[in-house]
This record gives structure tokens, C-alpha cells and sequence, in this order.
């Protein structure tokens, strides 16, 4: 075990969770006006209706199969009654329909942004390398699953999973994810590269969710049109303008 693999596999992953939990502190106190995923729909609807919901949504499917691949221990599983050859075929065919379908919307959101002049003149160079990191991620995340969708392919779970989890108790096992194949290595790196960047990016409106819409109160509107109304002990009637809002 080398200082480069201590460095890349112990020291980075640190640095990156620093970078991303200090740089949103940072940008959330300085730059709350840039809080933003700065929308281009005015420029372009049509692509962006597509490319979008599909993008975020299979996004979302990839996260929660990494969290059951990677933070659930195979033991876990096993201990449910679920063999492996059955949670393999589920996360191969799963894993590899959520990648296709981030590719595509990867695809739509890059090329309407290379190809519509108009969202082309909005996007700067920290958003080209955001969707080349995004690229980077899905390609070398789907390759080793569709690998494992026709055949053996690598046992993840007790060599990377093992690493990762290992990071959130201060004890990562460097030798399991410096012997992983090189692409396995590439995947994590990026990733790790993409939370440190995160902060200084416009994935930051991932965490500005308007929850808040559920429970907000009721808007209640009046019309600038008036109408008679009758109101009661007046024996008549009065003009009363309705649906302006309050």
C-alpha cells in the first residue's frame, strides 16, 4: 500500500466531503442569489420537457440502487434470504435500465445546450465540465453493470462496498479499492471530484426542493369584474368586486 493509494483512497474522499460541506456553508452565505439551477426554459421548452424528467428521475433510481449496493452489506441481504445470483440479476437489470435512461437524458440536456444558440450563450465552462463528469460517472458505472448482466463480472460488495462504508467509521480499507479494476477506480474518482465541485455549480438546486408548497396556505383570489351580491338585513343590493388578490 503506497502513499499514492493513502493519499487517493483515504485523503481525497475526506478532502471532497470537506469541500462539499464547507463550500455549500460558503456559497449559501455569499452567493444565495446563484442558489440556483438558472433555468433555460425561456429560451427552449421542447427538449428540456423531455430531457429533464428523465435525467432527474433516473438519477434519483441510481442513487437508491447505490445505496443498496454499496451501503448494505452483503451479509444483509443474504440474511433477508435473497441469494446473490438473485440480488446480482435484480441490480444488473435495474442498474443497467436507470443508467440508459440518465444517458439518454444526459444526451438531450447536452446536446440542446450545444445545439439551441440561445441556451448555448447561457452556459459556461463550469457547466461543460459538470456534464463531462456526469458522462464520466454514468458510462463507468454502466459498463461493469452490464457486464454483470451476462455474466459473473466483479463482486462489488466485498471490495468497494467494504472501502466506502469503511469511510464513514474512520477505517476505509485502502487494499480493497486499490486492488478494484481500473474501472471501478475511475468511477469512485470521479464521483469524488463531482462533490467537491458541487458547491460551485448549479447542482446546488438539488437541495432547494420547494417541500415547503405542502403546507403552504391557501391563495384566495378576487376578480376585478364586480357583481351584484345581496347582502343580508340590507333589503338590497351592493357591488362587490371579486377574485383580486389579497
Amino acid at each position: 500500500m503506497s502513499a499514492v493509494d493513502i493519499f487517493w483512497w483515504v485523503a481525497m474522499p475526506y478532502l471532497a466531503l470537506g469541500i462539499f460541506v464547507v463550500g455549500h456553508i460558503w456559497r449559501w452565505r455569499y452567493d444565495q442569489f446563484g442558489w440556483t439551477s438558472r433555468s433555460t426554459q425561456l429560451q427552449e421548452r421542447r427538449l428540456l420537457k423531455w430531457g429533464a424528467p428523465i435525467f432527474h428521475y433516473a438519477t434519483f433510481a441510481a442513487i437508491g440502487g447505490h445505496v443498496v449496493g454499496i451501503l448494505v452489506p452483503e451479509s444483509f441481504t443474504s440474511w433477508l434470504g435473497i441469494s446473490e445470483h438473485a440480488y446480482h440479476l435484480f441490480a444488473a437489470t435495474a442498474g443497467t435500465v436507470a443508467a440508459v435512461l440518465v444517458i439518454a437524458g444526459v444526451v438531450v440536456l447536452a446536446l440542446r445546450r450545444l445545439l439551441v444558440p440561445r441556451v448555448r450563450s447561457t452556459t459556461s465552462p463550469v457547466d461543460w465540465a459538470t456534464l463531462v463528469l456526469l458522462l464520466v460517472i454514468i458510462l463507468t458505472g454502466i459498463l461493469p453493470t452490464a457486464v454483470n448482466l451476462v455474466g459473473a463480472g466483479y463482486d462489488y460488495r466485498t471490495t468497494v462496498g467494504v472501502w466506502f462504508r469503511g469511510l464513514f467509521i474512520g477505517r476505509p480499507d485502502v487494499a480493497a479499492i486499490a486492488g478494484a479494476p481500473l474501472i471501478y477506480q475511475i468511477h469512485a474518482t470521479a464521483a469524488w471530484v463531482i462533490w467537491a465541485a458541487w458547491p460551485f455549480t448549479r447542482l446546488v438546486h438539488a437541495w432547494s426542493y420547494p417541500l415547503w408548497y405542502l403546507w403552504r396556505p391557501y391563495v384566495v383570489f378576487r376578480s376585478k369584474r364586480a357583481r351584484p351580491v345581496t347582502e343580508p338585513g340590507t333589503g338590497g343590493r351592493k357591488w362587490r368586486k371579486i377574485g383580486v388578490p389579497y
